[in-house]
């Protein structure tokens, strides 16, 4: 009689789990690897640069530029429905990301799919045509204390400027330039957010929330190490509210150290409002942000180099900004002074 009762027993586990693994392979979503393989079971959350996926007997984080393409639902023999195209896709939708940057001329996204990276070997060209192409990528900042430059990372808004641009302000306008019928004609935005700081680094991150904005043109970044001194570079940028100003300039060094900070030195025109704007290169690319200049002197101007631009997009919710402070993101305590004793001095 036991052994009866057992059987039956048996019988109807393996019955409930075939019944369960029916219902979640009805449920399946299928994820088509840029390797070639592919991952089956349910997407449980969608985050902007990963999918959270239940495997059954695990949960799976998979970033989302190694997904060529996610199919929702649909099992085995059954209807699949249009495939959903994934980050690194020209041009393509990003399920609760949004949209990704559109990669161009062989580009390739890079930060998780946050900015577009140039690809190698591209021509260099001449500054005409360079700010012709790059034009609708810078724009300007404006607080109600002053005027700076800035330029976007990708389609959905988001752009880069200097931290002391937009220090101590939450009242944020962005002012973009597209062009149409030959000419750059400018919009304002006024729902700007602030997204991550970085005070030390002098760089801050917004992004531009108005209702039905976008897509938006925007910058590939380059590499300042493949720099050599005596290359041109040039800068586009709004210097004393000179709006759409282009100088041309070449690349001084590379490692110029200022309060311990190496700096790329430019003979460039750089002046109060190039601020955050980007310095780009013969090819088109940024390789790096402007942000000051030596006020007794010419032809001395200063970039963040683009390296230090793309550890701060890879860890920017490090940096990530507190809209309760609209001062600081955080406050760091000073280190306690020798002999000081045990209590360090308040951050002003």
């Amino acid at each position: 009689m036991r052994t009866v009762r057992w059987l039956l027993m048996a019988v109807m586990a393996a019955g409930a789990g075939l019944a369960l693994e029916a219902a979640h392979r009805g449920s399946t979503d299928v994820l088509e690897l840029r390797g070639g393989g592919e991952i089956r079971g349910r997407v449980l959350a969608e985050k902007t640069d990963s999918l959270v996926v239940d495997l059954g007997y695990t949960v799976l984080v998979v970033p989302r530029r190694e997904v060529r393409a996610w199919q929702r639902g649909g099992g085995e023999g059954e209807e699949r429905p249009e495939v959903v195209p994934s980050e690194g896709e020209s041009g393509a939708s990003v399920r609760g990301g949004g949209s990704v940057p559109e990669v161009r001329e062989g580009g390739k996204s890079g930060g998780e799919g946050f900015y577009v990276e140039g690809p190698d070997g591209l021509p260099v060209r001449n500054v005409r045509e360079l700010a012709e192409e790059v034009g609708e990528s810078v724009v300007q900042v404006r607080t109600p204390s002053g005027l700076g430059s800035g330029f976007v990372l990708n389609e959905e808004g988001y752009l880069l400027t200097n931290f002391h641009v937009i220090e101590g302000e939450n009242d944020i306008r962005v002012e973009v330039f597209r062009r149409s019928g030959g000419q750059l004609e400018r919009t304002t935005y006024r729902s700007v957010r602030i997204v991550a700081l970085n005070k030390f680094f002098d760089l801050a991150l917004l992004k531009i929330e108005d209702a039905g904005a976008g897509p938006f043109r925007h910058v590939r970044l380059g590499s300042s190490r493949r720099l050599a001194v005596g290359e041109r570079v040039f800068a586009v940028g709004s210097p004393l509210g000179l709006e759409r100003t282009v100088t041309e300039g070449i690349v001084s060094t590379k490692t110029r150290e200022l309060q311990g900070v190496l700096y790329l030195q430019t003979t460039a025109p750089i002046n109060p409002g190039n601020s955050g704007g980007p310095l780009f290169d013969m090819r088109g690319l940024v390789v790096g942000v402007t942000n000051m200049k030596i006020t007794f002197g010419e032809g001395l101007g200063f970039a963040i180099p683009v390296e230090r631009v793309k550890e701060f997009l890879e860890n920017r919710e490090a940096f990530a900004y507190d809209n309760s402070n609209p001062n600081s993101p955080y406050r760091y305590l000073p280190p306690p002074r020798r002999g000081a004793g045990s209590v360090a001095e308040t951050a002003e």
